[in-house]
């Protein structure tokens, strides 16, 4: 496979007046060609600030602070020694983004179409005639019906499913190497949520587009992705291709997200897996593993000290003392074993 995307120990921390909050802490993943790669956690866990750190849209530099160890290697160069000149050029044209909220990320005073066109005279030099022409396109592309007239519309006329699509359409103009989608059903209907994913997937065989697709949601990536990464307080805690974590995840805060996931054998009255505790303050992370306090299976060295990476299969790392050779043996909650 074709690398495309490098990430090294990238560390992001934003200073506010309670002091700097370490919101990522040392993630590292690459993404190769044609891929989708799911980063999957909580509210809070660095999910989006990861995806925007690689587009560089996060305030730099106060409040946010990308530390100087820390490398986003894109077709050979580091994202995080590009200028604002090579930022724009690579924004749009080379990585797109679908953010969380299509009504907010859409210009209200702009038609749909102007907006998708806008994106094309800039990057890809058409007049304004051949950009409005090839954004009929694309909104014929994501399956908006009527797309010649629908161009002409503002985004308030639109569905919450229609704006998500013009969003796609918006990210997919200019044909980029990789699409961020963050949180791309958010807000929407399960019927809607499914068609919006099968897009995706189906842009994505045609363009030949890399994915990273960022949700909390683990039931939405089990047949979109090819790869998951765990992430809790900043972190990676586990990574492995999508039938390993499904089928033998290892750390508890992967089996806790599992288990919240409602399955078709579950009755009305049954009462979903719900997490105790919250995630620890990132001003001042745990010298240990950042889950400990939740964990039920804690031993006294979680909270001392940080877990190393453990192999479980070539494609399968997990950050647990569990896994170390000296500890207890735990084994998969029975709701998550293989098969049930």
């Amino acid at each position: 496979m074709e690398r495309i995307l490098d990430v090294e120990n990238l560390q992001v921390s934003f200073h506010t007046y309670a002091g700097e909050v370490k919101a990522v802490r040392g993630v590292d993943f690459h993404l190769d060609k044609g891929e989708t790669l799911a980063i999957v956690g909580e509210s809070g866990c660095g999910k989006t600030v990861t995806s925007k750190a690689i587009m560089r849209l996060l305030p730099e530099p106060m409040p946010a602070e990308i530390k100087k160890d820390s490398k986003i290697i894109f077709d050979g160069k580091n994202i995080l020694d590009m200028n604002e000149k090579e930022l724009r050029k690579l924004r749009g044209s080379d990585i797109s983004m679908i953010f969380q909220d299509p009504m907010t990320s859409l210009n209200p005073t702009m038609t749909v179409g102007k907006q998708i066109a806008e994106s094309l005279i800039i990057h890809r030099g058409m007049n304004k005639a051949e950009a409005m022409k090839e954004a009929i396109k694309m909104l014929d592309l994501v399956n908006i019906p009527n797309a010649d007239k629908r161009a002409h519309q503002y985004p308030h006329e639109f569905s919450g499913g229609m704006r998500q699509r013009a969003m796609i359409a918006i990210a997919l103009a200019c044909n980029p190497k990789i699409l961020i989608a963050d949180e791309p059903t958010t807000a929407l209907d399960v019927t809607i949520q499914a068609q919006i994913m099968d897009l995706i997937g189906d842009l994505q065989k045609k363009l030949g587009t890399a994915v990273i697709l960022i949700t909390h949601d683990l039931g939405v990536v089990a047949d979109t992705a090819d790869r998951i990464q765990v992430m809790y307080a900043g972190q990676v805690i586990e990574r492995g291709t999508v039938e390993e974590i499904f089928a033998n995840p290892q750390h508890p805060y992967t089996w806790a997200l599992l288990q919240s996931v409602p399955r078709l054998e579950t009755k009305n009255k049954d009462t979903l897996y719900a997490l105790n505790g919250t995630p620890p303050d990132l001003v001042k992370p745990p010298v240990g593993c950042p889950f400990a306090a939740r964990c039920e299976y804690c031993m006294q060295i979680c909270l001392e000290e940080m877990p190393e990476v453990t192999n479980v299969e070539s494609d399968h790392q997990v950050l647990c003392w569990l896994k170390h050779p000296m500890a207890p043996k735990v084994e998969v909650p029975e709701a998550l074993r293989r098969g049930e």
